[in-house]
């Protein structure tokens, strides 16, 4: 594959943001199979946003002949109270998450941060290192990548995690580091401190958040209007049955004529057109019949003109979901013991 393909795949959607292109093209030019890696706490039950939307990207990366890796940040969840601290719990669900992105990923590597750390003196002195180039203050301004702020009462260990977040790039010696847009300030941190140690400086990749299945509310940065596994009912999980996701999608935002925060619509665009596909639109011959769209431009085009009515696009976009999701849910019919307690 040449250089422009792979700088292609790196760039499609769902990546909003790649930092630099330049860069980039530099390590494609000297490198035939640079290391990448997106950082994954855990923290419930993996929906559309977290294995979907993250496993696209990653197959992306795969695609283009990059070492691909997922690095279950099982230490940093304890850090961050996920599970309120249980650390067996996060054992398990550790153990979930890699099976799913596994499955989902082929040909992804999987690390852990229990085994990075094991016995790794190196790390904890880099660590050190890293953190005396850091004010107290610049770690308070990274805690959004860890949803939290200032204003949550937080242990020590958790004003650690920007400088562990950053050590982990360096141990992992990687070329590219990939994550949702939440986690821009800890790449940015690391493309201006690396230099100074003179450490290895990676690409950044940042991708797009899709929205939960409610209005979102302006008043909110995009960060907290994503789909979270706390609001089950405005999330779809891969684990969901085909009546449970097309009554979610049935009662979901979906503004008539309107493509701006417009979940439904950004199911399409994310997912349904991932990968190059027809979607079609069923609908009775009395309304007009069916529907199809090559791509995602030619939907929103359509459905903003009003030729699309929100319920059709619902029960279709509903279908499409359910087939996506249904290899993953039957893969995990006999695995439930990975996630039952969640």
């Amino acid at each position: 594959m040449d250089i422009e393909n792979k700088i292609s795949l790196v760039k499609k959607p769902p990546t909003e943001e790649l930092i630099q292109e330049d860069e980039l093209k530099t390590l494609f030019e000297t490198n035939q199979s640079p290391k990448h890696y997106i950082g994954i706490e855990m923290s419930g039950k993996l929906h559309l946003g977290s294995l979907l939307i993250t496993g696209f990207k990653i197959n992306d990366f795969i695609k283009a002949g990059i070492q691909s890796s997922v690095y279950l940040a099982d230490w940093h969840s304890y850090i961050n109270n996920k599970f309120e601290g249980d650390w067996d719990k996060i054992k398990q669900v550790t153990d979930y998450y890699e099976e799913a992105f596994k499955f989902f990923c082929p040909g992804v590597s999987i690390i852990k941060s229990n085994s990075l750390y094991h016995n790794n003196d190196e790390y904890w002195m880099n660590l050190i290192k890293f953190s005396k180039h850091m004010t107290l203050s610049r770690a308070v301004r990274c805690l959004t990548i860890m949803g939290r702020t200032e204003k949550d009462q937080l242990s020590l260990s958790q004003y650690l995690y920007p400088s562990m977040q950053a050590t982990d790039i360096k141990e992992l010696d990687l070329d590219i580091v990939h994550a949702g847009t939440d986690q821009r300030k800890i790449h940015m941190l690391v493309r201006e401190v690396f230099p100074k140690m003179n450490w290895k400086v990676p690409v950044a990749v940042h991708q797009h958040l899709i929205p939960g299945l409610s209005k979102a509310n302006e008043q909110q940065d995009a960060a907290f209007t994503k789909m979270s596994k706390s609001n089950p009912k405005n999330s779809i999980f891969i684990h969901d049955s085909e009546d449970d996701i097309n009554s979610k999608i049935k009662t979901g935002w979906c503004p008539e004529k309107t493509s701006e925060n417009n979940p439904i619509l950004e199911y399409c665009k994310y997912i349904l057109f991932h990968e190059p596909d027809t979607f079609t639109i069923e609908r009775p011959s009395k309304f007009g019949g069916d529907m199809s769209f090559g791509n995602y431009q030619e939907l929103e085009a359509d459905y903003v003109n009003g030729n699309i009515h929100p319920l059709d696009l619902k029960l279709s976009v509903g279908r499409k979901i359910n087939d996506i999701i249904s290899p993953i849910r039957a893969h995990f019919s006999n695995k439930s013991s990975l996630f039952s307690s969640l």
